[in-house]
C-alpha cells in the first residue's frame, strides 16, 4: 500500500461506502498514517462539504471509528478532529437530517460521552450543533454518566440479549499497510450491542464503588443509635405526656429523612453494581476472545518462523556444499 498522500485520501473518502469493512479499513490507514493528522482531518472536512448528504453520515461513522481506535496510540485525532466537528454537526444540520440519521449522530454522541471521548461540555456543544431544540442544558458529571446509563432505552435491547444469551460478536479487520499486515477490531456505533467497555471506563466504575452507600460507616452509625422508640410500636405506650410524644415525633420524622435517603443511595448502589457486573462481564469475555486470537495469531506466526528456521538451514547447508572459490587453481596466468 503507497504512503500517505492528500489525493490517495481523497480517492479513498470519495470511494467510501457505509459497510463496516470500508470503514474500517480506511480508518486502519488512517490511523497508521496519524502523523499526518492535520492534514486527514483538513481534507475530511473539505470532503465532507462536497458529499451528498446521504454520505454524510459515513463521514461521522468513520470520524468516530478513527477517534476511538487511535486513543492507546495517541490523542492527536480526537484533538484535530474535536474542533472541526462542531462545523461538520452544523452542515449536516443545515442540509437537512431526518429522524433516523439524528438518532444515529446522537447515538454517537451518546458513547463519546460514556467512554470519555470528549468532556460533557462539548458533548453537549455537538448536541446543540446536531439540533438545539433537542439540546437538553444540564450538569454532566462522569459520576451521572454512569448512574443514568442502565435507563437508556436503548441499552434495554443489551440486556435483553444477554438474557436470551445471544452469542457476541466482533468486527475484526485484517489489512496491509505499507507492507505490514494489522488487525483492527472496532467498537463502532454500527456494532452489535454487548461492546466491552474501555478499561478506563471500567476502571472509573469501580472506583465510584469504593464511595457506595453500603460503605458509609458514618451514616449506618447514626442508624443503629437510634432509639428503639423510632422502631418498636409497643414502646409507644410508655409516653406519658405531649411533650415526650412530640419529641418522639420529631426523633421519628428524623429517622425516616434518613433512612429513606440512604435507602435511595442504595438503590442507587444496586443499579451500579449490576452495571458493573455487567461490564465485567462483557470485558472478561472480551479478553477471552481477544486470548483465542492472539493464540492463535501466535501459532500462525510460530509455523512461519519454523519454516524460515528450515530456510535457514537449508540455505546453510547450501552455502557448506558449495565450493570454495579461494582454494580453485588461478586460470588467469
Amino acid at each position: 500500500m503507497a504512503g500517505f498522500t492528500e489525493n490517495a485520501l481523497i480517492r479513498k473518502l470519495q470511494d467510501l461506502n457505509s459497510s463496516q469493512q470500508s470503514i474500517q479499513t480506511l480508518s486502519l490507514w488512517l490511523i497508521h498514517h496519524r502523523k499526518h493528522h492535520a492534514a486527514v482531518v483538513k481534507t475530511w472536512y473539505k470532503e465532507l462539504l462536497k458529499v451528498k448528504d446521504s454520505k454524510q453520515l459515513t463521514f461521522m461513522y468513520l470520524a468516530n471509528d478513527v477517534i476511538q481506535n487511535s486513543k492507546k496510540k495517541g490523542p492527536e485525532y480526537g484533538k484535530e478532529f474535536g474542533e472541526v466537528l462542531v462545523d461538520a454537526f452544523k452542515l449536516m444540520a443545515k442540509t437537512g437530517i431526518n429522524t433516523k440519521t439524528k438518532h444515529s449522530l446522537h447515538r454517537i454522541l451518546g458513547i463519546w460521552e460514556e467512554r470519555g471521548v470528549y468532556d460533557a461540555n462539548k458533548i453537549q456543544e455537538y448536541k446543540v450543533a446536531v439540533d438545539p431544540n433537542d439540546a437538553i442544558p444540564s450538569k454532566v458529571s462522569k459520576r451521572k454518566s454512569i448512574d443514568t446509563e442502565p435507563k437508556d432505552p436503548e441499552k434495554k435491547p443489551k440486556l435483553e440479549n444477554r438474557e436470551k444469551g445471544e452469542k457476541r460478536r466482533y468486527s475484526e479487520t485484517k489489512v496491509e499497510v505499507d507492507g505490514k499486515i494489522e488487525t483492527h477490531i472496532t467498537l463502532s456505533p454500527k456494532t452489535p450491542p454487548g461492546d466491552p467497555p474501555e478499561p478506563e471506563e471500567l476502571i472509573k466504575a469501580l472506583l465510584e464503588l469504593e464511595s457506595s452507600a453500603s460503605s458509609d460507616e458514618a451514616v449506618r452509625e447514626r442508624i443503629a443509635s437510634l432509639p428503639p422508640e423510632v422502631s418498636e410500636v409497643q414502646l409507644l405506650s410508655k409516653l406519658e405526656d405531649k411533650e415526650a410524644a412530640l419529641n418522639l415525633s420529631t426523633v421519628v420524622n428524623s429517622a425516616v429523612e434518613l433512612l429513606a435517603e440512604y435507602n435511595l443511595r442504595l438503590a442507587d448502589e444496586l443499579d451500579k453494581r449490576r452495571k458493573v457486573a455487567g461490564m465485567l462481564r462483557d470485558f472478561a469475555q472480551a479478553q477471552r476472545d481477544l486470548a483465542k486470537h492472539a493464540e492463535a495469531r501466535l501459532e500462525e506466526y510460530n509455523i512461519k518462523l519454523q519454516k524460515l528456521y528450515a530456510v535457514k538451514a537449508e540455505v546453510k547447508s547450501h552455502i557448506e556444499s558449495l565450493p570454495d572459490v579461494s582454494r580453485l587453481p588461478d586460470v588467469t596466468d
